[in-house]
């Protein structure tokens, strides 16, 4: 799902959602942490999934489709965050899936660059591509067949 606009960097796509752009790009790449605190809701909304069920289903969104959007990782893959459309965040139900949509913030690593905690799993691409609500959640129903059926805990 990618929409309309002037090819970006996948940094200016995404400090363009910043209260000030540029002072939080000089910020970002000046930061030791390489980290970011974006605001959620305004280009994207972060559908954040159990490791064990994020995982599973980023490999279904793979082979369901030419490119998923951005995905990030936290510390040990505890938890996997899937950029949606913004407004997919408020009307998401299911279990174990916390949104962050409108009035949340995201925490997110500078493309590229190795942090302590939080890393990219799938870069943006700059474009604005981003994941369909519809086909996670179809990628979702059947990660959560694989993994239980593997024998896992959170389905």
């Amino acid at each position: 799902m990618t929409f309309p606009g002037a090819r970006k960097t996948a940094v200016e796509w995404l400090v363009s959602v910043a209260p000030d752009p540029v002072a939080c790009r000089w910020a970002w790449e000046r930061n030791p942490l390489g980290v970011a605190l974006l605001p959620a809701g305004r280009r994207w909304d972060v559908l954040i999934l159990p490791g064990e069920l994020g995982r599973a289903a980023l490999e279904v969104l793979r082979l369901l489709t030419e490119r998923p959007g951005p995905v990030l990782s936290d510390f040990a893959d505890a938890r996997l965050g899937f950029f949606v459309p913004a407004g997919t965040a408020s009307g998401w139900i299911g279990t174990g899936v916390r949104g962050a949509g409108r009035g949340s913030w995201v925490v997110v690593p500078y493309p590229g660059r190795a942090t302590g905690g939080v890393r990219w799993l799938v870069l943006p691409d700059g474009a604005g591509t981003l994941t369909d609500p519809a086909v996670l959640e179809l990628a979702m129903h059947e990660a959560a067949v694989q993994v239980l059926e593997a024998g896992g805990r959170t389905p």
